[in-house]
């Protein structure tokens, strides 16, 4: 129950501090309302909808260590103490070494039966690599250790700050593009009817345009992903990462992932799609990454 207390009050605390800034923010910049008697202020609607889009997703990157380590229960090992996890810490930091990280990430396990791993952090300075428990009991050390790599790569690469701006933008442009089109249908009925057409049309817009949005994440997404498995290829070695995916391909949908869809994205565990579902997959199907990998010039 606690565990669940903490959830809440993480995703109060968060909401809080989003429309605080945001209030802040734009009074600053002098936008009280983006609609006048002449009809919409399309510079106060962009700075609207730019502050409703970037800010909260930069904030989410600003807590994100703190926020996987409340959703998925992530104990950190103290890098002083690392007691029978010591291989595990000295094999992140000796990677993050090679890739140049400016710190070392924290290195911790969470408790799950998915075969699974995640970095988060709002730098390379202040970064989180996990590894579920399933992971280290069921797979062998070579593969961890491309597993590792994958995700010390998604740091190197600064994926987390990268998809949080395309994320950002987007929902930016889904906002803009919702109302300014809802406006301009509302103009066409009667006066009275105008504000509910205008909201109808809005939500409808939002939901339409939201998805071709998380298809345009999506695509940048497993781009990225190739990149992490490049770089883990070249930070560990090509035989380790490409035994890491084939070891997830064999158990791949045995279990049901536990992984939380904010955290899911820099995951490492994820079978891709097929058909119109891989459009909306932030990864690439495994046997995709695993031919990539083996056609690479390392």
């Amino acid at each position: 129950m606690t565990k669940y207390l903490g959830r809440a009050g993480l995703f109060i605390l968060t909401n809080i501090l989003v429309v605080t800034t945001i209030s802040i923010l734009l009074n600053l910049l002098g936008v009280r309302g983006y609609m006048t008697a002449r009809g919409i202020d399309y510079q106060a609607l962009m700075v609207f909808c730019l502050a409703w889009g970037m800010i909260g997703s930069l904030i989410s990157l600003a807590m994100s260590r703190v926020a996987a380590k409340w959703m998925m229960g992530v104990q950190v090992i103290d890098p002083n103490q690392p007691g029978q996890y010591a291989w595990l810490v000295n094999t992140t930091h000796e990677i993050a070494r090679r890739a140049g990280l400016p710190a070392m990430p924290e290195v911790g396990i969470f408790p799950s039966a998915d075969l699974n791993a995640f970095a988060t952090g709002p730098t390379k300075s202040r970064s989180l690599v996990a590894v579920s428990s399933g992971l280290l009991e069921r797979m062998d050390r070579g593969a961890i250790e491309g597993v590792i790599g994958h995700e010390v790569a998604h740091i190197q690469n600064g994926d987390m700050v990268t998809m949080t701006l395309i994320q950002g933008v987007v929902n930016a442009f889904v906002m803009f593009l919702s109302r300014v089109i809802s406006y301009a249908v509302s103009q066409q009925v009667e006066e009275r009817n105008r504000f509910m057409v205008s909201m109808t049309v809005r939500i409808v817009l939002e939901i339409v345009i939201g998805m071709l949005g998380m298809m345009v994440v999506a695509w940048f997404s497993r781009k990225r992903e190739f990149r992490a498995d490049a770089g883990s290829a070249r930070l560990v070695g090509r035989p380790q990462m490409i035994s890491g995916l084939r070891f997830l391909q064999s158990a791949y949908g045995r279990v049901e992932s536990q992984t939380p869809g904010s955290i899911a994205a820099l995951q490492i565990s994820s079978g891709g799609g097929h058909g119109f579902k891989s459009l909306f997959a932030t990864h690439p199907p495994l046997e995709v990454r695993i031919k990539a990998l083996e056609s690479l010039s390392v």
